[in-house]
């Protein structure tokens, strides 16, 4: 017999050669139905694997992310017969699960592949599904495995197996169709009910540029046709919702190869979109005992050889700008931290005047490959809303937790409802990646997990996500299309006080080492105003919006009452624009609603005459006329809901 541990701490005994189906049959027949893979002590395993020895089990079903990779992964699988059925003499590579679905990498040779031919690949999936074939792993020598692939002339499989060990390969068999593979699949092929390929691109072998280009095929799948459906109306949102394309419509930003790939250009409007969102968080800063500080755009190299940033991300950034002064170089800023410690650095303090929150809205530059760049999402130059907290030890519990207060506020304003705190900690199975003692790693990841339990925040640990230099907490948000993004981070950091030689004199008239906080609820101005346009669909909160209304006039007659109205809403702080074009009223008010105006004003004749306007809400349509004095009435109301002051 063997014990078996589950994930609620329950212990069951099998006999010695039992499967995790057998487990999930012993629970309940629902569970058995529905459980498509398994971990076992930390392995990933298939639902007919025997269990030999004790140990910790977990199912999966649909429901979890592990349960999709193993349905994604097995799909590839599925995808990869079909292709060789079609495409005799295609050499096949590699084919891993990835988020929202999986690819395969394939070298069709002479022959060729479009879109066209998705169709009848899917078709031939669907076929192979219906036939409930079991996934069935098995081991196998280097040498078997090096003969079958030789045998079928597929080099880029005989290269992956001469870098295994042997003892340590496996074979994935389903109907007529053998793969190497280490594991990971659903019970049988029947479990798939939808596929979809979604677009094929090119990609080198290995990702290397030196080595053959392959074709890789993406694809998606699902255990429902319904699900499939909702996905593919998923992506057609999103489409809709692109930052890249409502940036364009709402005249936000703009990108210029003669500037560079990367740098995005800021137009008025949405400079002075990111002008309200910074004077919004400066003024809860301010509440929370933050002092603005400015930084120059680049700094010596020496500052960032002392941070280590300049041995970690040096020769993968921007190259050093060398100066008339022999041997003398220069940086562009890739981090706000080092300036911030050197203003720490430029006076004493004592424990009396600690903790110093020193926040600047800093931008930095990083180079990004320029097939990694993506709209404002991914680019070479952003500005961070970082602020860095330097306090004594006793203060890092209170600080630490007072950031997030401040993070959740932000959220919470800007709508940003449904998220998960993630506490990221070092790999302790490769702490050359980091700087720092072992103490003070405990000490800062004891402190960031204490805080998230106290806040009663839902959070979850990543081993290996922490920066270099230290722990963090990162939120993780969920948009209106349930999409999960990185947003907000709160950093512990005892190595950089360390690396800088910060003191503070303590009650004790001793020199003692602060702890240093490293914080951005935005993360940076720009992918955070993307991820807000996609999430909102450009329909931005009232108070945050570039314009608030717009005054449509039925003709030339009535400018004169519509610059009045104009003039009435200036002088009640409402932004808003005036179209007195000699074009039709149905026209406007279809331009007003594509560019997103929340509010549209119409005045006629009958409107000059009572001095009244005729309004009508985005998305909603006519709400009534009214005089210019309500309707002002009516903003003031709805910014109030939505823009709460920060409470300490």
């Amino acid at each position: 017999m063997i014990k078996v541990t589950l994930p609620d701490g329950s212990i069951k005994e099998f006999k010695q050669g039992s499967t995790p189906m057998d487990v999930a049959q012993s629970i309940s027949a629902g569970l058995a139905r529905n459980v498509i893979s398994a971990k076992y002590n930390d392995t990933i395993v298939e639902t007919s694997t025997p269990l030999t020895t004790d140990g910790n089990l977990t199912l999966y079903t649909w429901n979890d992310d592990e349960g999709k990779q193993a349905f994604w992964h097995s799909t590839s699988h599925v995808m990869a017969q079909a292709i060789q059925e079609l495409y005799p003499g295609a050499k096949l590579t590699i084919g891993p699960a990835i988020e929202n679905g999986f690819y395969y990498d394939v070298d069709f040779g002479d022959q060729k592949i479009s879109e066209s031919d998705f169709s009848k690949i899917e078709n031939r999936m669907l076929e192979i599904a219906r036939g409930k074939h079991d996934f069935k792993m098995r081991a196998v020598t280097k040498e078997e495995a090096l003969d079958y692939y030789k045998k079928i002339d597929n080099p880029f499989k005989v290269e992956l197996i001469e870098n295994l060990e042997d003892g340590t390969i496996t074979f994935c068999d389903h109907d007529t169709f053998t793969d190497l593979c280490r594991g990971g699949h659903i019970p049988n092929t029947g479990i798939i009910k939808a596929v979809k390929l979604m677009n094929v691109a090119g990609a080198y072998w290995r990702g290397n540029e030196k080595n053959p280009q392959l074709t890789r095929v993406y694809g998606t799948s699902f255990p429902k046709q319904k699900e499939l459906k909702e996905y593919l109306e998923l992506l057609e949102e999103a489409k809709k919702r692109d930052h890249r394309k409502l940036g364009k419509e709402l005249e936000l930003f703009t990108f210029s190869q003669k500037v560079g790939q990367g740098l995005p250009l800021w137009l008025p409007k949405g400079a002075a979109l990111r002008e309200r969102l910074e004077n919004f968080l400066k003024k809860a800063q301010k509440k929370a005992g933050y002092e603005m500080v400015v930084s120059p755009h680049i700094g010596h190299k020496e500052l960032y050889v002392t941070s280590g940033h300049y041995a970690k991300y040096g020769e993968d950034s921007f190259q050093p700008i060398k100066t008339p002064n022999e041997g003398e170089e220069f940086l562009l800023k890739p981090m706000n931290c080092p300036h911030h410690c050197e203003m720490y650095n430029s006076q004493s303090w004592s424990y009396r005047d600690l903790p110093k929150r020193f926040a600047e809205f800093g931008t930095v530059y990083r180079y990004e490959q320029s097939g990694e760049l993506h709209g404002l999402t991914r680019v070479r130059g952003f500005t961070q809303d970082d602020a860095h907290i330097f306090c004594t030890p006793e203060q890092l519990d209170e600080e630490f937790k007072k950031v997030i207060d401040l993070t959740l506020y932000v959220f919470d304003t800007l709508g940003f409802e449904n998220f998960t705190a993630q506490v990221s900690l070092r790999d302790p199975e490769n702490k050359e990646k980091y700087i720092g003692s072992d103490d003070v790693w405990e000490k800062a990841e004891n402190a960031i997990i204490n805080a998230a339990k106290e806040k009663g925040l839902n959070y979850v640990i990543e081993t290996g996500e922490a920066a270099f230099y230290g722990p963090k907490l990162d939120f993780m948000v969920k948009d209106a299309l349930g999409r999960s993004w990185q947003l907000g981070t709160i950093q512990v950091d005892y190595n950089l006080p360390e690396r800088f030689d910060l003191t503070y004199k303590g009650s004790d008239n001793e020199s003692h080492r602060p702890v240093m906080i490293h914080r951005a609820p935005f993360g940076s101005m720009e992918r955070f105003i993307a991820i807000l346009l996609e999430h909102t669909a450009g329909n931005f909160p009232l108070w945050l919006m570039p314009e608030q209304a717009i005054i449509l006039s039925l003709s030339e007659k009535y400018e004169k009452y519509s610059q009045k109205v104009l003039s009435l809403l200036e002088n009640n702080e409402i932004r808003a624009v005036l179209d007195n074009r000699n074009e039709t009223i149905g026209k406007k008010i279809r331009e007003a609603e594509v560019q997103k105006f929340p509010y549209m004003l119409i005045v006629g004749e009958q409107e000059a005459k009572d001095g009244t306007v005729s309004v009508r809400k985005h998305g909603e349509g006519d709400i009534g006329t009214m005089p210019v004095e309500e309707f002002a009435q009516i903003i003031k109301n709805e910014i109030e809901k939505t823009l709460k002051a920060f409470e300490v």
